[in-house]
């Protein structure tokens, strides 16, 4: 398989004033060696224009492929990620209609004109990237590329970013790092930090999988926890045997427990 390099940036200059721990990064990293990736840097950067552009600019010509960044995508002044982006790209920024639709859908809302300029500001993308939407907030999750480089632009609050990373991501790691990929998603009547050890014992057992709970989602789907099993392989067949062993295996651990694993029907 290959392996992608990959670089983080965790943009905010509470961050790098030591007022805010960078806990985005440490998470991320762990994600990535999961998923069979190599970060080669983790950088701190402020909130300032010409050294964002310059930082990405860097990681763009020293051949990253995977390029991730949390954080300035709020709707402040100082929140600059998106400009900085579509400079990059020598491309301007514009507002991502779906996402607006998606915000008045959420909210119930039947005019564009009930939309406050602060979430029309966080509907802002570079023209032409790639826009996914944000189940459990409101800036989405950009994809732009440049040269050889895929950008991820995350936004910062923890909760947002791991449900992003999860859903966009770690996938897209996974389907163009390893030759072919399997998924699939269970529910376990456990809390987070009940099947969390599980879940990383699942990992360890079998590498080239990778399991993530969605907490965000429990509500929608009868108070059980949504864990997506994804698994990697050489091809086919590899990938969906290595699934099947890590769902059994999951499987075993969770009733070992005392609880209960359920497939999920969409």
């Amino acid at each position: 398989m290959n392996t992608p390099t990959i670089e983080i940036f965790s943009i905010g200059t509470e961050l790098v004033m030591g007022r805010i721990q960078d806990t985005n990064s440490h998470w991320i990293a762990q994600q990535v060696a999961q998923l069979g990736g190599k970060v080669r840097r983790i950088t701190l950067v402020p909130d300032e224009v010409s050294d964002i552009i310059g930082c990405l600019q860097d990681a763009i010509q020293r051949g990253t492929d995977i390029l991730i960044s949390t954080g300035g995508l709020g709707p402040t002044p100082d929140d600059v990620t998106v400009e900085c982006v579509s400079t990059i790209l020598g491309t301007a920024a514009s507002v991502h209609e779906p996402t607006l639709q998606d915000y008045m859908r959420r909210r119930n809302l039947t005019s564009r004109d009930q939309l406050t300029p602060n979430l029309i500001n966080m509907a802002t993308v570079p023209s032409g990237a790639e826009v996914m939407q944000n189940p459990v907030g409101w800036a989405p999750c950009i994809l732009a590329r440049q040269e050889k480089t895929c950008i991820f632009i995350l936004p910062g609050p923890p909760k947002e970013m791991e449900a992003l990373f999860a859903l966009y991501v770690a996938r897209y790691i996974s389907e163009n790092y390893a030759t072919k990929s399997a998924s699939l998603r269970v529910l376990v009547n456990m809390y987070e930090s009940e099947v969390s050890p599980l879940m990383q014992s699942v990992m360890e057992r079998f590498p080239g999988s990778y399991l993530k709970a969605y907490v965000a989602l429990r509500e929608s789907v009868d108070h059980n926890l949504p864990v997506d099993v994804v698994a990697a392989g050489a091809d086919a067949a590899e990938a969906q045997r290595t699934l099947q062993q890590a769902v059994e295996y999951f499987s075993h651990l969770v009733t070992e427990n005392g609880k209960r694993l359920e497939y999920y029907e969409d």
